[in-house]
């Protein structure tokens, strides 16, 4: 079981971080590559089919801007992408939705599965949820995860009473 991350530039790192996290917690094997799908076309092309050589379950892809890389990963893979629309201040005037909606507007035929703008967390739990299917201890974590949460919020809210 793997699953890789490949974000757009090393300035969204720190946005996908969350995902990287949440794949330790459930002692997911991954990889994470700093690769432009503009400027580096032929390494990610080449990457790709490295890793679909490798048995790679499914990619988490962190872009900004008008966050082509998620749907050309998808375009040259069958492996599942879970898309994560980036806002970072410094280069985007419109909050993450150019992101988002490059992300969420593929054509028919390039698939990606999408989070919230800057929920690499999210991302990383879909993908834990998705491989859970085909990982029956995994299954069995990610059940005590959710149970877990549900009794700190349960906890909380009888604080609040």
């Amino acid at each position: 079981m793997r699953v890789i991350v490949i974000i757009g530039s090393i300035s969204d790192k720190i946005i996908m971080k969350s995902a990287v996290d949440m794949l330790k917690i459930f002692q997911i094997n991954y990889k994470c590559y700093v690769i432009s799908a503009h400027r580096l076309p032929n390494t990610l092309s080449k990457i790709l089919k490295k890793l679909e050589d490798e048995n790679t379950d499914l990619i988490i892809a962190g872009a900004g801007l008008s966050a082509h890389l998620p749907g050309i990963i998808s375009s040259k893979t069958i492996i599942p992408v879970i898309g994560v629309p980036i806002y970072n201040s410094k280069n985007s005037l419109l909050g993450g939705i150019d992101a988002l909606s490059s992300i969420t507007q593929m054509p028919k035929g390039v698939p990606i599965a999408s989070v919230g703008i800057n929920n690499s967390y999210n991302a990383a739990l879909l993908a834990v949820h998705i491989l859970s299917m085909k990982y029956i201890f995994l299954k069995k974590s990610l059940i005590k995860f959710r149970k877990n949460i549900q009794k700190k919020l349960e906890n909380e809210i009888e604080q609040h009473l």
